[in-house]
């Protein structure tokens, strides 16, 4: 019939663990409230009055501060000394001897180069006054252009301009008296026209006292 037990019966953590499923927790098996207190959470004022020695230390520790010291152990009083700590540093300083460089210490003193202007500030110093050089040639090739570009102004030219603007004022200025007898400017037109008439009587005296000057530089484009 069949075999009523297994010739080699199981054996637990023989080879691969535990069988599957021996691992999980028991799901009624959890903490319950107050497992560990007795049912019964002690605040500490009856902690100290029923179970006190819960609350005394473990262990211990050794002092290490020293206690105050008794009245028999009286310090050292009246102690005075006549050294002058000032005068014996300054004296120690003097006297002592000077420290020795490390072996091997390099003296910048010594260098080839010491005390010499280095090469690249002359590299610099180069390309700068080479700057300078050519910003000035460019600025004397305008100063000549703009030269070029100038003439003096003619006598006979000059005197024909002040003629012009002198003929062009008499006919502002007379345009212009003709509404000074209106006394009252009520409209915008009359006060355009008014302050114009003075902008442009202004502006043609001070023409006039340009070229009323000795030498005069004009444009020999124009």
């Amino acid at each position: 019939g069949a075999r009523q037990k297994k010739p080699v019966p199981n054996q637990s953590h023989a080879t691969f663990g535990k069988a599957r499923g021996d691992y999980a927790e028991d799901p009624g098996d959890y903490l319950k409230k107050c497992a560990k207190s007795g049912g019964k959470v002690l605040t500490l004022a009856q902690l100290k009055r029923e179970h006190p020695e819960v609350l005394a230390p473990k262990e211990l520790k050794p002092q290490t501060r020293v206690g105050p010291p008794t009245k028999e152990e009286r310090p050292v009083m009246n102690l005075v000394t006549s050294k002058n700590f000032i005068v014996a540093n300054a004296v120690e300083v003097i006297l002592a001897a000077p420290k020795k460089l490390p072996q091997g210490s390099r003296d910048y003193l010594k260098k080839e180069d010491y005390g010499k202007v280095p090469k690249y500030l002359s590299h610099i110093k180069k390309d700068i006054d080479a700057e300078y050089s050519y910003i000035r040639a460019l600025q004397e090739a305008r100063e000549q252009e703009e030269a070029a570009r100038m003439r003096p102004l003619e006598e006979e030219e000059r005197k024909d301009l002040i003629e012009g603007l002198k003929t062009k004022w008499e006919q502002v200025n007379t345009a212009y008296q003709a509404g000074t007898h209106i006394t009252k400017l009520d409209t915008m037109g009359k006060m355009k026209r008014k302050e114009r008439h003075e902008a442009e009587l202004s502006q043609i005296e001070k023409d006039i006292e340009k070229l009323s000057k000795k030498q005069i530089i004009v444009s020999a484009d124009g």
